[in-house]
């Protein structure tokens, strides 16, 4: 391992150490740790009377409480920062890859080059509350980036890189953006086609490659970071105790399923409290904890796990390649070994379809061994989940002979905490992890919780659950049915201010009493763990004025027909409900999914006695065996359906699967609904034809 060859990159020179030194030892304000920062609160809060705002420069006040985790004083990104390092100023904070080799940067030296580019963005004429935009893959210049931003006082704001130019324009227009941060040319290039439309930028920095042309505006890494050395520590050190806990200082947008994206407004305060809250119940260990970076940064639940909870717990944090969710992760993976990993459910999906894959090339003796140890590791690991802590017979053969060398395969073999959030996970995949020993842990929350308000943990957990509300938050189901499910209200220090220059949008958020509606549905056990629904909004709503929520259906198909990928419900305002279907594929280098089938869906193909390799084989020959499957297994969900109005009557088979770059799914995989159902309305129209 290295430690920190590639400072040049990062405008310090000739000497990383030094240069942090140096500047450690210029700094005016006194290193203080968490907790004597946090006894100077009657200084760092503004005044506030209200629990939200729109408004960019106006504080709220904070939902602190009595006594209990609620009740801790506040701090500011910089006070979280600063006890961290106290305590662990040389634990290796941020580690990358530089010519195939790992680069590490410890704490201290991270924080120094957030202060370098804060002053770099106020020498950049960052005025305050106004946005720096970082649109590219995760990277240290990234977490660099977003932290000096804050520093400076303006307002740090993801960009998802899947963007088109105009909906970066809408984002860096809406937060006002004075500098933009983009990775490479492609992204670069988006921003070029839309700089007239963006009145407040005054520069650009490319984080990533060379420039291919030199404009007065746009810096190299290199560049912006050298840029604030005329910037004196007692400036920077000014507008930092200028910062008050309870103003904003992040922007997470929406992904704009369903409108405009909105900017949600975060303060310090939620960022601090809900890492030390999420720590307390995830029992993290303070420098302890190592994580991988590859997921949107510009999405809340990456960013709270990989740059607020990292700082806040003194974790390493490894980045993966541009191309993870490609491949690569995997590598990624098995040379880190992390102790945490949080994946989308599509990430636990790709990973099971891998190993299935490699299984079924596996001898019929190696077959049934692994069969039989995953049916005890299954068993073992609900026994678990129960708190019952019976060990079956043969456990420890198994887990000798398999799921100790799974677990290795993966890299996931010092993993503490599997974790999975942003979207619904089948209980097919949860069950197949569980029976691998690798029980993963459903989060819920929002951007506008500051991400997790329901957390499962290892002590306390159970399939298809999202856990339990986080300490010192409080949750409530409004106007529940008579079978308990609800619409899921939220409360706590983690609650966002509000939606940037949306008083109305807020006003339909949040209530009067500070609770804010999320628009999911759900229900909690007798134990208190809760359990997501539907939707309000995806709600289907039939001609008989049938309210069903779309989401148990289409994962209950996916489970009954392994060859199936992903299963749209429709049916609002329609006589009867009806399935858009995709089959299993293989993805592309760029991520997209092709006309080959997968393994799995091959596998699947073979034993229905069936030749074909590709997607439109089976359509074009309408493959009976493959329609069949399909049409069997939703009778057997609609054998276990409620009302008859719950059953689906038809299915279509689409041409190719959902993805991110086709439109269908969001930058977190989430399904959009309406720009599906436009994308194949004619297909729509022809199942409904005989119907209307």
């Amino acid at each position: 391992m290295q430690t920190g060859s590639n400072f040049r990159n990062f405008g310090f020179a000739p000497s990383l150490r030094e240069a942090a030194a140096t500047a450690e030892e210029r700094e005016a304000s006194p290193t203080r740790t968490k907790q004597t920062a946090a006894s100077k609160i009657q200084h760092e809060t503004a005044p506030a009377d209200q629990l939200w705002s729109t408004s960019r420069d106006q504080a709220v006040r904070l939902r602190m409480e009595g006594s209990g985790p609620a009740s801790r004083p506040p701090l500011t990104i910089h006070q979280m920062f600063l006890g961290t390092l106290e305590n662990y100023g040389d634990h290796p904070a941020l580690v990358y890859k530089e010519e195939g080799q790992w680069v590490k940067l410890t704490y201290r030296q991270y924080y120094q080059q957030c202060r370098a580019a804060a002053k770099s963005f106020l020498k950049l004429g960052l005025e305050r509350y106004h946005g720096v935009g970082i649109l590219g893959f995760n990277a240290p210049e990234w977490f660099i980036s977003d932290v000096g931003c804050i520093l400076a006082g303006g307002l740090a704001t993801g960009i998802y890189t899947t963007n088109s130019p105009e909906a970066c324009q809408y984002v860096a227009a809406n937060c006002e953006a004075n500098v933009l941060v983009v990775e490479n040319q492609a992204q670069l290039d988006k921003i070029l086609k839309v700089k007239d439309q963006l009145p407040h930028l005054k520069a650009i920095v490319q984080y990533k490659g060379s420039l291919k042309q030199k404009l007065p505006f746009l810096y190299t890494w290199e560049e912006f970071m050298k840029l604030g050395e005329e910037v004196s520590e007692e400036q920077l050190n000014a507008v930092i105790d200028s910062l008050r806990a309870n103003e904003c200082c992040s922007l997470i947008y929406t992904s704009g399923t369903t409108g405009n994206p909105k900017g949600v407004m975060l303060s310090h305060d939620n960022l601090t409290w809900t890492a030390s809250a999420t720590q307390d119940k995830l029992k993290f260990k303070e420098a302890g904890e190592v994580l991988i970076s590859y997921l949107p940064l510009s999405h809340m639940a990456a960013q709270m796990f990989e740059i607020w909870i990292s700082i806040w717990m003194a974790s390493t944090v490894y980045f993966a390649e541009p191309d993870a969710l490609k491949g690569s992760l995997g590598t990624t993976l098995e040379e880190v070994h992390p102790t945490c990993f949080l994946g989308v459910p599509r990430v636990w999906e790709k990973m099971q379809e891998k190993m299935k894959a490699v299984g079924a090339k596996a001898s019929p003796m190696r077959k049934r061994v692994a069969d039989w140890a995953k049916s005890v590791g299954l068993q073992y690991s609900y026994s678990a989940m129960n708190g019952h802590n019976v060990v079956p017979w043969g456990y420890t053969l198994a887990n000798n002979l398999v799921l100790k060398k799974v677990h290795a395969a993966l890299g996931l073999d010092r993993c503490r905490i599997s974790a999975t959030g942003a979207a619904p996970i089948s209980k097919e995949t949860l069950n197949y992890f569980m029976s691998l020993n690798i029980p993963i842990m459903e989060m819920y929350g929002m951007s506008e919780s500051s991400g997790p308000h329901y957390v499962s943990c290892n002590e306390e957990y159970r399939i298809t659950s999202c856990g339990k509300a986080l300490p010192g938050c409080k949750i409530k189901l409004d106007n529940p049915d008579e079978d308990g499910n609800g619409e899921i209200c939220l409360w706590g220090r983690n609650i966002f201010m509000g939606y940037l220059n949306m008083p109305d949008k807020t006003a339909e958020a949040v209530d009067q009493e500070g609770w804010l509606y999320s628009g999911d549905l759900g229900k909690h056990d007798q134990d208190g763990f809760l359990y997501i629904t539907g939707r309000i909004k995806e709600l289907i709503i039939t001609a008989g004025g049938e309210n069903i929520p779309p989401v148990p259906i289409e994962e209950a198909l996916k489970a009954e027909v392994p060859i199936i990928s992903n299963a749209m419900l429709l049916g609002d305002k329609l006589k009867f409900l009806s399935m858009l279907v995709t089959l299993k594929c293989v993805v592309n280098d760029s991520g997209e999914p092709t006309d080959k089938l997968s393994p799995e869906a091959l596998d699947v193909c073979r034993q229905l006695g069936i030749t074909a390799t590709k997607v439109s084989e089976i359509i074009a020959n309408r493959e009976p065996a493959v329609y069949n499957s399909i049409q069997e297994g939703m009778e057997r969900v609609n054998a276990r359906a409620t009302s008859n109005a719950q059953k689906a009557q038809k299915f279509t088979i689409l041409e190719r699967d959902f993805s991110v770059g086709g439109g269908e799914l969001g930058p977190t995989m989430k399904l959009r609904r309406p720009i599906v159902m436009k994308m194949y309305q004619e297909k729509i129209n022809e199942m409904y034809a005989g119907a209307k």
